[in-house]
């Protein structure tokens, strides 16, 4: 078995653990299981053979390890939540810079039109509950959707796996961060933890296998 399918298993395994700790308890693996994914899924960023370069895995690297900041803060007893938000915004800045790196692309306009309207209609479900929180919210959902529109623009391009795998990361992560924003500001339901953990821990691990030029 390779070390990459140990440490994906890892991955699944800790993942699984920390969503039934959500739900079922107790709290203390909430706070063990929840970093320890993200420091699997690091891993498989870190020791990753063959990198596409060098300043694509430490900008990904980067947004990993802000986005472990960001977990951590969001699962504090206080609501650290706009604490939680910069880390994440920081970690999607990141991942914008990463998948521009080394992919010589123009900006076409027209690629971002679907990724707007998904933004426009998920804004205007999620204004009239946001109070204080429009123009954080908006500027973060703004950063998610430039982030999952470069990652489609360099997959598009270079039509490589590891570009389509940033994609679906990327993709995933909005998937996560929408069911986390309605189950915030439009009212809690019971499965909104599993619907929000499930893509985001997929999307990081999806994120960290496209620092590998081939999968294998």
């Amino acid at each position: 078995m390779t070390l990459l399918a140990i440490l994906t298993l890892l991955t699944v395994a800790s993942a699984f653990l920390h969503i039934r700790a959500e739900y079922f308890g107790p709290v203390a693996q909430v706070y063990l299981f929840k970093p320890l994914t993200m420091v699997f899924i690091l891993l498989i960023a870190a020791l990753a053979q063959k990198p596409v370069s060098t300043t694509y895995r430490g900008l990904v690297i980067a947004g990993l390890l802000f986005s472990l900041a960001g977990d951590i803060f969001l699962m504090l007893p206080s609501d650290r939540f706009i604490a939680g938000l910069v880390s994440f915004l920081i970690a999607h800045l990141f991942y914008i810079v990463a998948f521009r790196a080394g992919a010589d692309y123009g900006w076409s306009w027209g690629w971002i039109a679907p990724f707007a309207l998904y933004g426009a209609v998920v804004l205007a479900l999620l204004w009239p509950g946001l109070g204080d929180m429009k123009w954080p919210v908006l500027v973060y959902l703004v950063v998610i959707l430039v982030m999952v529109w470069q990652a489609w623009g360099r997959w598009h391009n270079t039509r490589q796996t590891a570009a389509l795998l940033a994609f679906v990361g990327a993709a995933l992560f909005v998937i996560s961060d929408s069911v986390l924003a309605f189950d915030r500001f439009r009212g809690e339901f019971a499965a909104a933890r599993a619907l929000t953990l499930i893509p985001y821990f997929a999307a990081q691990w999806f994120i960290a296998l496209s620092i590998r030029s081939s999968i294998g």
